[in-house]
């Protein structure tokens, strides 16, 4: 099957999942359809799927992913030890594990194509994901808190593994409460990695956009908080700070030199 032919039995399969969906057809157009593919993962409750829908979605998103074109920490340079920083698409970095700046429902993002991280890592890991995660809170029983993290495989994408863990949303002027939250974060992802053999993990800009944390500030509570740990525990993760804004980019350079 090549690649249109996989998004179209997708499509074709996920809008069949729905009865409000009869009478949708796919669009003819290739960057319709793969909006409109996106946006069904996106909408998509957790729950059980068939083993050949699985098959043709995870060669789907594989291929979709190299396309993209794959970034692989060998590739990079540490810009002190064992600490780098990288600005491109965290969905396409090859490491042990990425960090997912979720929310405290732990399953996703639900908004059709949105721009978030936690959006972008659902869509391209495919909907084992979200069912793995699902899990974890069914299990849990209650809704993740602030400053925790959570570890599930990265299935369709590049890396062997993804940490979620929720960071302080801001609503009105920063507290240190908030800051220690943010550090927690950071903390709580490196010692939960450190205990499931994580060797290297690439850190997204937590809190920062949807949840309004200022970013020089994020910024700054993150390379303290990695630099202190590594230092206190004799550790020797490597940690790579993954930004996508220009304006992150800047901060980070200036921060790490």
């Amino acid at each position: 099957m090549k690649q249109a032919e996989k998004r179209q039995f997708l499509i074709s399969r996920l809008l069949k999942e729905q009865p409000r969906y009869a009478g949708i057809e796919a669009p003819e157009d290739a960057g319709e359809q793969k909006r409109m593919l996106r946006s069904l993962f996106n909408v998509r409750m957790p729950g059980k799927i068939s083993e050949d829908f699985l098959q043709v979605q995870d060669e789907y998103l594989r291929q979709a992913t190299e396309e993209k074109g794959i970034t692989d920490l060998g590739d990079l340079e540490p810009v002190e030890e064992g600490i780098y920083l990288w600005h491109g698409d965290i969905t396409t970095l090859r490491c042990d594990a990425i960090v997912n700046a979720a929310n405290s429902g732990m399953t996703g993002c639900y908004v059709p194509c949105h721009g978030c991280i936690d959006n972008c890592i659902h869509t391209y890991a495919g909907i084992q994901l979200r069912n793995a995660c699902a899990d974890l809170m069914k299990k849990q029983g209650y809704e993740e808190p602030t400053g925790r993290a959570k570890i599930t495989p990265g299935f369709n994408l590049p890396c062997k593994y993804v940490l979620h863990t929720v960071g302080p949303i801001i609503t009105g002027p920063l507290t240190r409460e908030d800051e220690e939250l943010l550090a927690s974060c950071y903390r709580s992802c490196l010692t939960l990695g450190e205990e499931n053999g994580v060797g290297s993990i690439a850190f997204c800009c937590i809190s920062t956009g949807e949840f309004h944390f200022p970013n020089e500030r994020a910024a700054q509570i993150a390379v303290q908080t990695v630099r202190e740990y590594r230092e206190e525990t004799r550790s020797s993760i490597k940690v790579i700070f993954n930004v996508w804004k220009d304006l992150d980019a800047e901060i980070y350079r200036q921060l790490l030199g």
